[in-house]
């Protein structure tokens, strides 16, 4: 094959490599999957607590409940309400939880919880349509104080955000002028800022934020300003004029023109309290799955019998591709081309030592036993079909000493391939014959060693979790196998030989 004529097959093999990874890049960040087994991540539990007093009579309570809050996902939400119906309702584009019963009296305490997770990608949706500025009218001398404050605010800006900012500054100076101090003068400080951002032409709303601190309790909602700059809102600090919301705050009530609603009680309130969580973000990862498309194509959403099965079945081509790399590269031999392969996976579900000991024990008497048959004259299959039963009855032996002997690990032989172990016996018998003890000898420590590095690669916690999660890597393994498949180089054991050939040149 020319070096022309090979491009189209690097070039797939390009393209397979690249095709594998790009799918477990895309699955990383579509699922969160992590790249590690142990990685943590946290998950804020928010606990809101409604109390009113029931006035014998019917009851419906209407909370505002979290809807894409910045920073963050929502996870999971439930309400502890015994005696009391309860749903989420969309409520002009606003979700709400509504809880109802038919007769109350007395004091009330209703529960609802969340599950939030830092997301530092959670963005709310674009408003469908563009919010518009609310009619705000003033009287004077309210009026002119509003005019020369907002002409004061658009000089010293060029955008919305900008101009925010600046109106802030002048709403906050430490030496207000007489129209700062009229319009301060018994008003609410961020119901004035956004009254006044709605005259400016700029849409403005309050949104509520729940700083959180782990372990806290009784604790209340704080106000922040939002804006819309034409493509999204934005969040201020009414006090500072600080852009951007906090990593720590989770806004609770965004949209909604209410916060709590209450018929059929009085003296209601509301507090919140929260506990900071560490789940593995595996976990969390396969919580959230089945949310999202490529969930589909997990193998998470199989049976757990099956997918037992296929976390064993997904580590073979990393043992064959060990096997590969001992055998074409290393050029250690072994006895059979993949036997290694199937050993190392005994030795997964036996551990190595009692794995090690089986084995030899199993090919040590089935040589014996091969000798003795070797002098029957036996056709080969009439051989072999013997050598499967004589294995079987060794291993039984072995499980049932072991087992009386106090040693678990004699029953674990069973998971040895009986047929593949038949003729690796027969293979070394007849290498014995021909080529002599030396070779055996050669050939089964090579198995032996190839097995336990495939063992080792196999056995190892990261390659358990990224063969299982993210299967698509396999593609650029088979590509690797492929790239070593065009190797014709000299092994390393070869090096050895043609040593004294340089010896003599130098």
């Amino acid at each position: 094959m020319t070096s022309r004529s090979r491009l189209p097959f690097y070039f797939a093999i390009f393209l397979l490599m690249a095709a594998g990874i790009a799918l477990a890049i895309f699955r990383h960040i579509e699922l969160g999957i992590p790249w590690l087994a142990g990685e943590q991540r946290p998950v804020w539990m928010v606990e809101a607590r409604i109390d009113f007093q029931a006035q014998d009579e019917p009851v419906m309570v209407n909370l505002n409940i979290p809807d894409a809050p910045p920073g963050f996902r929502l996870l999971s939400e439930q309400a502890a309400s015994p005696g009391y119906g309860f749903s989420i309702i969309e409520e002009s584009g606003n979700r709400r939880g509504e809880w109802t019963i038919r007769n109350a009296t007395g004091q009330q305490t209703l529960y609802f919880k969340a599950q939030l997770v830092p997301d530092e990608g959670a963005r709310p949706d674009s408003p469908k349509r563009p919010p518009r500025p609310e009619a705000i009218f003033w009287e004077e001398p309210q009026a002119t104080a509003v005019r020369e404050i907002l002409q004061q605010a658009a000089a010293r800006s060029s955008s919305p955000e900008s101009f925010t900012r600046e109106l802030i500054k002048l709403m906050q100076s430490a030496d207000p002028d007489q129209n700062t101090t009229l319009l301060m003068s018994g008003r609410n400080d961020i119901e004035l800022l956004t009254r006044m951002l709605n005259h400016a032409n700029i849409p403005a709303r309050v949104a509520d934020g729940l700083k959180l601190e782990d372990a806290r309790r009784r604790q209340a909602l704080k106000p922040f300003l939002q804006i819309y700059n034409g493509e999204e809102w934005l969040t201020f600090n009414p006090t500072t004029g600080e852009q951007g919301l906090p990593e720590d705050v989770v806004l609770w009530r965004q949209d909604a023109t209410s916060l709590l609603d209450l018929a059929g009680g009085t003296n209601s309130q509301i507090s919140f309290s929260m506990l900071r969580q560490t789940v593995p973000a595996l976990q969390l990862s396969r919580m959230e799955s089945n949310t999202k498309g490529l969930g589909l194509f997990s193998l998470y959403q199989l049976p757990i019998e099956e997918q037992s099965m296929f976390r064993m079945l997904l580590l073979l081509p990393l043992g064959a591709f060990v096997v590969a790399l001992m055998r074409i590269v290393i050029g250690v031999k072994t006895s059979g081309t993949f036997m290694p392969v199937l050993i190392a996976v005994a030795f997964v579900q036996t551990s190595l030592v009692p794995g090690l000991i089986a084995f030899v024990s199993v090919v040590a008497l089935g040589l014996l036993m091969r000798g003795y048959l070797s002098s029957l004259n036996l056709l080969l299959v009439s051989r072999i079909s013997a050598l499967i039963i004589l294995v079987i009855f060794i291993t039984t032996g072995i499980s049932i000493v072991g087992y009386q002997m106090g040693f678990s690990a004699g029953m674990t032989v069973t998971f040895f391939p009986m047929v593949i172990l038949a003729w690796t016996i027969e293979r070394m018998s007849i290498l014995w014959e021909e080529e002599g003890a030396h070779e055996v000898f050669i050939q089964g420590t090579g198995s032996l060693f190839v097995a336990i590095c495939a063992y080792l690669a196999m056995s190892a916690p990261l390659a358990k979790h990224i063969t299982f999660n993210f299967p698509e890597l396999h593609l650029t393994l088979l590509g690797i196998i492929l790239l070593l498949g065009q190797y014709t180089g000299y092994k390393l054991t070869e090096l050895r030989r043609f040593y004294p050939m340089k010896v003599y040149e130098g």
